[in-house]
């Protein structure tokens, strides 16, 4: 039985976690990646999920077994019908009608297509772990059945799809066939499932006098439930949920914007509930939290300083699994008797849920930083095991707290206002360093010590004593936190992303573009070339950073971009910050939405050049690179027209990929990677690499005639070109890094 219900389990578990980046790719093409999107996929998993095991949950308290097993099985039926999940059902097709006529929010049609592709089967899959949990322990002594090991092997479960997907599954097969292989392993579920069931009827028979639900084993002897132990069930696992969040947006942009990063961080979430969910303690709840401290304090520091060193990642991830360790070990310390599993884990996925939504959706609209992940490092300190006994000062707490706030905001003042002291050591160590030392000396109460954290970490994101520039602007969307930085006593203004530069200007020479777009770059040569055709052609531009492309714009000629982010839009329209869009010569507007779908909405061959610059942080769109969107780009261009794409990119060799697509559609492509000089550099130029893709050479020749600094691009032999239905991110991986 052990080993049946473990498979069983395992399988489930592993379903369920792997769906949802297959979905996720599938309905892509036909959304794009506009925040409605993520936004309604991220509520619709979460509430389905969070619906079956209330399903699950009222199930076991209200039917016998037989009928618990007699529903499940049914549904898990009822949903296998629906599989395979195919973006070419009739019913997305209908999706995807409304989607193109506008005819509905797009929020509402995603959650509705995803609801056709998908929502029974993972409705279905979502109360299998609890009610298999909860059927395991029926007619057992629950002294020895040991149920809560099954939530280990779900979650062991989960961490092996999470792997399995990126590494294996993603690189080797299409959606088409991925799909396939999901719904024979559904099929299986339903059998594993079916022979649960039956073996648990054979073994528990109920006497005929039963005529109700059937009444559970004696339950081990544990402290009595009281009316708050849900809501630290809630807390607990809440604030992992929210750190997973928080901890993934900041290293993917602050520290080290590597695509496929926010795997680690999700691994090491999954890897917390296997070891606190594990009969074998590894390290005790107590010890785990007199470490936390060793950990938090230092990972205050760089959060405070902004220290965006790849090497200080490894501080960051270590803080959150410990962190979140330590907060579900001590929900498996609280863990109710077997007979009341489901509301236990009902309560514990709502407060999964609540993490997540308070950092994914909610957080973006009230802060401008991203605050919440330090201050879920704090709520994960008030959550520690108290290490004193007796009543709790809680007065005595919050005056700490307010002091640690006012030292910090005095000694910010001191130093740089009174005595004008400059960036660097002495003025860290006394505006930081005395304060984080005061929160280290109440790490041994939780309380304290996590107000004087969140004290810390308030005082310090609204000073900024740790920036040699000048903030401008920080502005954070649904993508980014967006900061405009003055260096060079107020010469250069750069918006940044993280440590991702999106755009500069010299306002001593506010017409030349710089960075990426500088004249003597790539993609000024391809403007000089047109230039000199006496053309001037209509413009599309995919990413606007801070309009950079515009200040190539000719009398007369039109420049339209491409933009998702409305934020960006504001930064780069607001002449106070940035004059290429105002300055330029050309008349120049913006489309927001995803670029991919909105460029499709204009008239055929009506750019003379598309110029696509959307790939160089660490989440790069793919849809925006495989070849059905390249199609769709030729598609828009006149006669003699050219595709540009700028593919800097420090993580990713994405020359294959552009190239494969272009060879696949019978079109040439160039590349060109370019050095600055030691003088360019001083001047904003940057290093760049970009290629260009046209219907034939002749349309490019005053580029790519010898001598030239473009080379011939050419395909991967063998290798396969990113489609809609295949992508593999982790072969355009630069090992050598």
């Amino acid at each position: 039985m052990r080993a049946l219900f473990t498979l069983t389990v395992f399988l489930s578990s592993f379903l369920l976690f792997l769906v949802q980046p297959l979905v996720g790719k599938m309905v892509l093409p036909t959304f794009g990646g506009a925040p409605p999107v993520w936004t309604a996929s991220l509520v619709f998993f979460q509430t389905t999920l969070l619906l079956g095991y209330a399903y699950a949950h009222v199930s076991a308290a209200h039917l016998s077994l037989g009928r618990q097993v007699a529903l499940h099985v049914s549904l898990l039926l009822v949903a296998l019908g629906t599989l395979p999940i195919s973006a070419g059902s009739a019913g997305f097709a209908r999706v995807q009608v409304l989607a193109a006529a506008e005819a509905a929010p797009p929020a509402l049609l995603v959650m509705g297509a995803l609801a056709i592709l998908v929502g029974l089967p993972f409705f279905a899959i979502s109360g299998s772990t609890p009610l298999l949990q909860r059927w395991y322990i029926t007619g057992q002594d629950a002294a020895t059945a040991r149920p809560y090991v099954l939530y280990s092997v779900s979650n062991l479960a989960s961490l092996c799809a999470l792997l399995a997907y990126p590494f294996l599954l993603e690189p080797r097969f299409r959606l088409a066939d991925q799909s396939w292989s999901w719904a024979c392993g559904y099929a299986a579920l339903c059998v594993l499932v079916l022979a649960c069931g039956i073996l648990l009827i054979r073994k528990h028979r109920p006497s005929p006098e039963e005529t109700g639900p059937e009444s559970p084993p004696a339950p081990v002897a544990k402290d009595p439930p009281d009316g708050r132990r849900p809501l630290r069930w809630i807390a607990l696992a809440a604030v992992p949920s929210s750190l997973l969040l928080g901890v993934t947006s900041y290293l993917t942009s602050n520290v080290a914007p590597i695509p496929l990063l926010w795997v680690v961080p999700l691994a090491l979430y999954l890897l917390s509930f296997v070891l606190a969910f594990s009969p074998r303690r590894l390290v005790p709840t107590p010890l785990l939290a007199r470490l936390l401290p060793l950990l938090l304090v230092p990972v205050a520091l760089l959060l405070i300083l902004e220290q965006p060193q790849p090497e200080f990642a490894v501080l960051h991830l270590a803080a959150f699994f410990l962190a979140a360790w330590m907060c579900h070990a001590r929900l498996y310390d609280q863990r109710p008797e077997p007979a009341r599993l489901t509301a236990f884990y009902l309560w514990v996925t709502t407060g999964g849920v609540i993490g997540s939504v308070l950092t994914g959706l909610i957080a973006p609209m009230v802060f401008d930083t991203l605050l919440e992940y330090p201050l879920a490092l704090a709520a994960a300190a008030a959550l520690m095991t108290p290490r004193r006994s007796g009543t709790p000062a809680r007065r005595a707490d919050l005056l700490y707290g307010i002091a640690i706030g006012l030292v910090t905001l005095v000694l910010i003042a001191l130093t740089r206002d009174v005595l004008g002291l400059g960036a660097g050591p002495m003025r860290t160590a006394v505006t930081v360093g005395i304060p984080v030392l005061l929160c280290f000396l109440a790490s041994d109460r939780p309380a304290r010590f996590a107000l004087s954290l969140c004290a810390l970490f308030l005082v310090s994101a609204w000073a900024e004593p740790q920036l040699a520039g000048k903030v401008a602007l920080t502005e954070r969307s649904f993508f980014a936190v967006h900061r405009v930085l003055l260096t060079d006593h107020g010469r250069f203004r750069r918006l940044l992303h993280g440590t991702t530069v999106h755009g500069m200007q010299d306002t001593q020479n506010p017409d030349r573009p710089l960075t990426y777009y500088h004249p003597t770059g790539p993609v000024g040569q391809v403007f000089a070339a047109l230039a000199a055709r006496g053309q001037a052609p209509r413009v599309a531009a995919v990413g606007l950073g801070v309009g950079s492309i515009a200040a190539y714009g000719q009398p007369g000629q039109r420049v339209t971009f491409f933009e998702i982010d409305p934020a960006v839009r504001h930064i780069a329209r607001d002449a106070r910050l940035f004059t290429f869009l105002s300055k330029s010569r050309g008349d120049v507007d913006i489309v927001l939405g995803d670029a991919r779908l909105t460029l499709a909405r204009q008239p055929d061959g009506a750019f003379g050049l598309i110029v696509l610059d959307a790939f160089s942080s660490d989440a790069i769109p793919m849809h925006l690179l495989t070849r059905e969107a390249m199609a769709g780009y030729v598609a828009k261009l006149a006669p003699a027209g050219i595709l540009a794409y700028h593919i800097s990119n420090r993580y990713l060799a994405l020359e294959p990929v552009v190239a494969g697509a272009a060879s696949d559609l019978g079109l040439e492509s160039w590349i060109q990677e370019n050095e600055p000089s030691a003088e360019e550099r001083a001047q904003g130029k940057a290093t760049s690499t970009w290629m260009i893709v046209a219907r034939d050479a002749k349309d490019v020749a005053e580029l790519v005639t010898p001598p030239s600094r473009w080379r011939s691009s050419k395909a991967v032999p063998g290798a396969r070109a990113w489609t809609d239905d295949f992508s593999n991110v982790l072969g355009a991986f630069r090992w050598e890094r």
